[in-house]
Parts: structure tokens; sequence; C-alpha cells
């Protein structure tokens, strides 16, 4: 197993690879993956709320200017 530490010492190109490493890996067998419980909550609240046509909706250059916004 690898530990934190050894992560933390990696380069940012090391550390890209090895998560595209994960990914590959994780992606070969998509059904034993499965998403936190608290993951349904939220897309089930997003879901709602489209169909109560409360859902908000942005444009790409939207959604980078508030993103923008909250790390300023």
């Amino acid at each position: 197993m690898i530990e934190a530490v050894e992560i933390e010492q990696m380069s940012g190109a090391e550390k890209v690879q090895a998560m595209e490493l994960l990914w590959r890996s994780m992606a070969l067998e998509p059904n034993k993956m499965e998403s936190p419980g608290w993951h349904k909550k939220i897309l089930a609240h997003r879901l709602a709320k489209v169909a109560s046509g409360k859902g908000e909706f942005l444009t790409l250059a939207q959604l980078k200017k508030r993103l923008a916004k909250r790390t300023a």
C-alpha cells in the first residue's frame, strides 16, 4: 500500500501519471465502483429541482466566472 508521505514526495508529473493509471484501472471494472451515499443525495436533490422547474443552468462562461469569484 502506498503511504501519503510517498505521494507528497512525488513531482506534479508523477502525481498526474499515478492518477491516470488509477483512472484506467477503475474504468476497466466500472461495476465494482460505487458512488458514496452523499453523491446520490446531491444528485436526487438536483434532479428534483430540475423536475420542479427550479433547476439553475449556467453556460460554461458563467460557471468559470462564478468559480473565479470563489477563488479570488
